[in-house]
């Protein structure tokens, strides 16, 4: 018992000289910013002693720390309803306001900042509190810990104490392929994945010659999975959180029963795939016991959510956010602070990155302007933040499934490249916050298993724009005689596609000047989804078939299956129920796609499954467009403005990973590859079975694989 109260007393103590310390560096550093800035003072204007001066100092720091302890927080609750990049732009104001108020009431009253400077001196003193408050407690992480802690469990005091069963959380690291994990830890890019693999596993390690990290043990395996056609997140999320990708046929898609196009990071649209999700399974998801949702398109079901799209429709409420994670990470200003300067950073670099890339004139590029650096920052710095703070707050409440999305690669990959040194980049940020996940699991109140997956890959290469001069809009258009603009009529593409269109027709040749009378009789719905395109003609209520669109567009189909961008098309057939189209009037049936599968060889084991399973979609579109593929590089053609794509089939897009901890079973007993989200999704639900037992479901589809 004696000892029990001298441990508290040493920690108490610990804690008052930490204290101490922070508040007399802060004060120091107000006296500092007070001698280099003209607009903060802190003497009167005939002057001060220097010890008169000191003390003002002394007590405006103590009063701005005790405000930041106290205020703060309080500021951070009302504030919980506005999205977090409104909370991270107004970190700045709020803090100076809490640094003028503490300068009011200081005894002297001779203090005073104009209210611009105040935001700067804020965001240093809270910035130096921090770091000195980290400085002083290295391999002491239990007041941070302890305080997570608190906020996460504030809503499980009526549950039973945690179970000792380990739990489970998922990382999913957006858009990283299997390729790409391998080369960034062949790199050293990921130390702690590094640590985690096996040589065994054909994934050497950083280290040089193939040899364990450190001489640590592996404690996972890695294991590539295949993606369906769709290789996109709104797909694949959908099927990992909710077992179902049917009717997903892409990332946006015409549905001519509801004469809308849905979008998967649209809220409306991923609230509906949600629930057509849960009809078809007759299951919330798999995060619907003790579940933590984090930064995803989806719930899953879990009970707890924070950044969830398709719950941003709803009015917000205790129901559907987050306070831990959420709160405990902006409830502390120092954090708050740092995460603000961060994404002002990440702006500046991408600016930069993005000017040098232009004078370099560097091939292929995209353009990175407008808005772009924002969102760039956000989801590279806010987003990571927010939601690794969350999965903090999980583990340390011992929920039994966490799953949380890292959007950051995806993000910067698109614009940059897969394979560029700005993603490389990225990687290394997401290995470190990986690297905290796993410190702060050690220190949880049951074991922790972390599974680090992810939902595609990125496929490199032009752009259709950038390679022929003209859209697939543009291409489609001029298949079916309709205006298109002037820059992709001089293009090669456009002058092939209109002398098609002539000849099909058996129409003259149009002369220079000839006016030309807009045929809007059956215009075109034509939607890009990286390089998977869709084309949908909204006047006829049913998927059209082959025939239907040879009779009222006869050159179409042969203007895109010849073009050299295409790799194949997918279309119904009255004759043979679907066909692939390619180039040389190649027509292959579904039924022979085993036997012959021409156009779709290139592109390797599963294609042909993927086509023909989402042929059968009820909102598959009039015409199923895939680019061509290089085999020899991977590179693919994106029909939208990204030189790294996803969406389609073709290269590294289709090919992402899954690494989990040795002591789970195999994904798949005979060491193969999950094939399809959905798969993975059954994986999932049985590794949470081994670990926490029989109160996680089964959906109906994984009782029936466990029946067989």
């Amino acid at each position: 018992m004696r000892g029990l109260r001298d441990v508290r007393w040493r920690r108490s103590a610990g804690q008052i000289g930490r204290s101490i310390a922070v508040w007399a560096v802060s004060t120091a550093t107000m006296l500092a910013l007070a001698g280099l800035l003209p607009d903060f003072r802190l003497q009167s204007a005939d002057g001060d002693s220097a010890t008169r001066i000191a003390v003002t100092a002394a007590c405006g720091a103590g009063a701005f720390g005790v405000l930041s302890a106290v205020v703060w927080p309080l500021l951070v609750r009302l504030l919980l309803l506005v999205p977090a990049l409104v909370l991270g732009l107004l970190v700045f104001f709020l803090n100076g306001s809490l640094l003028l108020l503490a300068l009011y009431i200081t005894p002297s009253g001779r203090a005073e900042a104009a209210p611009e400077t105040a935001v700067i001196v804020a965001a240093v003193m809270s910035a130096v509190a921090s770091a000195t408050g980290a400085a002083l407690t290295v391999r002491d992480d239990e007041p941070y810990r302890r305080r997570l802690h608190r906020l996460a469990t504030r809503d499980r005091r009526a549950l039973p104490p945690c179970p000792s069963a380990p739990g489970l959380v998922c990382v999913q690291l957006d858009g990283v392929g299997h390729d790409v994990l391998v080369d960034a830890v062949r790199k050293g890019l990921m130390p702690t994945v590094a640590r985690w693999l096996s040589p065994g596993d054909g994934t050497p390690p950083a280290a040089a010659g193939g040899q364990p990290v450190d001489g640590a043990r592996p404690t996972h395996r890695l294991t590539p999975w295949r993606t369906d056609w769709s290789s996109q997140t709104g797909a694949s999320q959908l099927g990992i959180l909710h077992g179902s990708t049917f009717d997903v046929p892409a990332f946006r898609w015409y549905e001519k029963d509801r004469g809308e196009v849905m979008v998967c990071n649209r809220p409306t649209s991923a609230a509906e795939l949600q629930r057509r999700a849960a009809l078809r399974t007759g299951d919330e998801g798999l995060l619907a016991v003790d579940g933590a949702s984090r930064g995803n398109l989806f719930t899953g079901g879990a009970g707890e959510q924070a950044l969830v799209l398709s719950i941003a429709i709803r009015r917000r409420g205790r129901e559907n956010r987050s306070r831990a994670g959420y709160f405990a990470y902006f409830g502390d200003p120092a954090n708050a602070v740092r995460t603000a300067l961060g994404f002002v950073a990440e702006v500046a670099r991408e600016i930069g990155e993005s000017t040098r890339a232009r004078i370099r004139r560097q091939r292929p590029r995209v353009g990175r302007g407008g808005l772009y650096p924002f969102i760039r920052a956000f989801a590279t710095v806010i987003e990571r933040d927010v939601v690794v703070a969350a999965v903090m707050g999980d583990l340390l409440a011992g929920r039994t499934a966490v799953y949380a999305d890292l959007v950051a690669y995806d993000e910067v990959a698109h614009h940059s490249g897969p394979r560029s040194l700005d993603a490389e980049k990225v990687l290394q940020h997401l290995d470190r916050s990986l690297a905290l996940i796993e410190r702060v699991a050690e220190n949880a109140p049951r074991p922790y298993r972390i599974v680090v997956l992810s939902d595609h890959g990125q496929s490199p290469g032009e752009t259709f724009r950038a390679r022929y001069g003209l859209t697939l809009g543009d291409l489609v258009r001029a298949g079916c005689g309709l205006p298109v603009p002037r820059r992709a009529e001089r293009t090669r593409s456009g002058a092939e596609a209109r002398a098609t269109v002539r000849a099909a027709l058996r129409r003259p040749e149009q002369h220079k000047g000839e006016q030309r009378r807009p045929d809007r009789e059956f215009e075109p719905v034509v939607l890009a989804s990286g390089n998977l395109g869709l084309v949908s003609f909204p006047d006829v209520p049913h998927r059209m078939t082959k025939e239907e669109i040879d009779a009222r567009r006869p050159a179409l189909l042969t203007t895109l299956a010849n073009h050299p961008g295409i790799g194949f098309l997918l279309v119904r057939s009255a004759e043979h129920d679907g066909v692939v189209l390619g180039a040389d009037g190649a027509e292959i049936p579904l039924a022979r796609l085993d036997d012959e599968p021409g156009p779709l060889a290139p592109f390797g084991p599963g294609a042909v499954d993927a086509v023909r399973r989402t042929h059968s979609f009820p909102h598959t579109a009039d015409i199923m467009v895939n680019s061509a593929y290089d085999p020899a590089d991977g590179e693919v053609l994106a029909f939208e403005e990204q030189i790294g794509s996803h969406g389609g089939l073709g290269g590294a897009q289709s090919r992402p990973f899954l690494l989990f901890p040795q002591e789970l079973s195999a994904p798949v007993e005979d060491g193969g590859e999950p094939a399809g989200a959905e798969h993975v999704h059954r994986v999932l639900r049985r590794w949470l079975r081994e670990l926490d037992g029989p109160q996680v479901p089964l959906t109906a589809a994984a009782e029936e694989e466990r029946a067989a």
